[in-house]
């Protein structure tokens, strides 16, 4: 009997392998740890539950929905390992903080002003009277430099359109484009990186997300989806303004809270501070995605190096440069020990009242939005989703222009050392 015929085979290889975890990653995208949703591109079926508010702004702006929205980039088009989602912006670019050489009185802007009310002793201040649409270049760099020193400001009773905001971001910086995040559907301009798609103005719609990633919505679950935070802190230059508009607000609830890294500096002691001065840590993205040398192994997150203690360009100031979400580990420290210090200064953040100010959206006039501009380098935020996400809703769009890349200077002052204030 003659023997069987020999059958050709042989071991996959390393381009087999990634094809197939692309093909299974489309499948089911990867992203947001929450998420059950495959459906990437135009989302149809919720232009109908898209609030009146934000529905009128987008008209009235000469924005398409007729394909639907948001737009969720597709799934070809989501990078599926972590090495491709690092290297998005993996470079130098050229940056100019605005704020730095303009005018420290800031007349142009509070000239035009009809009131500037200052939230707190150091933190948060309204503008009242300006449209951010109608500001010359003089006016946004004293706004930037206003920003940079207060932390977060606010503007009432806006008619601004996603793309005079997109405009404003483009001012102060790159425009982030986000490779997974939903977005407005305005073009995308020619030069776009082919991995980050996004038209850069981001979509905030907590009932949206709720619903489509599974995100907790509960009265009991609703604290696992919230939290103090600093926006894109893995990106090799990290966030700096950051622009949310609200155009649809809730009648009551639904507050936005601050709080001050130049403050959160200046509470801890000198010598925790000359330990820290010149520390760096592991900041680590949002959204995770596959290692290649290890696909099976499950989603990881993108990290990042940058100080502890940054230095801010425009003031000169000393500040805290962590936050709870996305700081991983402080380098050249035992487990143990990054794990005990980390928890401290997330602590000094979270639980004091003095360095925080809690921001009402409300009242807005029909018809109008309200603004929050605020640097994410020196602050985290916390959504206060305290509100029925069917009756009364919460919709905006978000625009942030990364920054400089991350540095400290040793020869730096905190705020309080630089306002001449008592640090005892």
């Amino acid at each position: 009997m003659a023997p069987p015929a020999a059958t050709s085979s042989s071991a996959p290889t390393e381009d087999d392998i990634e094809q197939t975890v692309r093909k299974l990653a489309a499948l089911k995208p990867i992203g947001h740890r929450f998420s059950n949703n495959a459906k990437t591109g135009p989302q149809l079926e919720w232009l109908a539950k898209l609030p009146e508010p934000a529905r009128k702004r987008f008209e009235k702006a000469g924005i398409d929905l007729s394909n639907g929205y948001p737009v969720i980039p597709k799934s070809e088009d989501i990078p599926k390992f972590v090495d491709e989602a690092f290297e998005i912006r993996n470079k130098d670019y050229p940056y100019i903080e605005r704020g730095a050489n303009a005018d420290p009185e800031k007349k142009a802007l509070f000239g035009a002003a009809k009131e500037v009310r200052h939230l707190t002793k150091h933190l948060g201040t309204e503008i009242v009277g300006l449209q951010l649409s109608d500001l010359n270049d003089k006016q946004k760099d004293e706004l930037a430099l206003l920003v940079a020193e207060r932390v977060v400001v606010f503007f009432r009773n806006q008619d601004l359109s996603p793309q005079k905001q997109l405009e404003l971001g483009e001012y102060w910086g790159q425009v982030e484009r986000h490779p997974q995040a939903p977005h407005v559907p305005l073009p995308i301009p020619e030069g776009t990186e082919t991995i980050a798609k996004g038209s850069g103005v981001s979509v905030i719609w907590r009932k949206f997300f709720s619903e489509f990633y599974g995100f907790p919505g509960g009265f009991r679950k609703k604290s696992i989806t919230s939290g103090w935070h600093t926006d894109l802190v893995h990106e090799h230059q990290p966030a700096g303004i950051t622009h949310l508009h609200n155009d649809t607000i809730p009648k009551t609830g639904g507050d936005t809270a601050w709080a001050s890294g130049y403050a959160a500096y200046d509470k801890l002691s000198p010598a925790l501070q000359k330990f820290l001065d010149g520390k760096t840590a592991i900041y680590r993205s949002a959204h995770q995605y596959l290692d290649r040398e290890n696909p099976l192994k499950g989603p990881k997150y993108i990290e990042r190096e940058h100080p502890i203690v940054r230095t801010h360009p425009a003031t000169g100031w000393k500040y805290l440069f962590v936050n709870r979400s996305m700081t991983d580990r402080i380098v050249g420290l035992e487990p143990g020990e990054s794990k005990v210090i980390l928890e401290y200064l997330f602590s000094v953040y979270e639980k004091n009242l003095d360095i925080q100010v809690r921001f009402q959206w409300q009242p807005t006039n029909e018809g109008f939005g309200t603004s929050a501009i605020w640097d994410n380098r020196v602050s985290q935020h916390n959504a206060i989703s305290d509100y029925d996400f069917d009756g009364d809703e919460r919709h905006g769009t978000r625009v942030t222009s990364l920054a400089e890349l991350p540095y400290f200077d040793p020869k730096s002052k905190s705020q309080r050392e630089a306002l001449g204030l008592s640090l005892d």
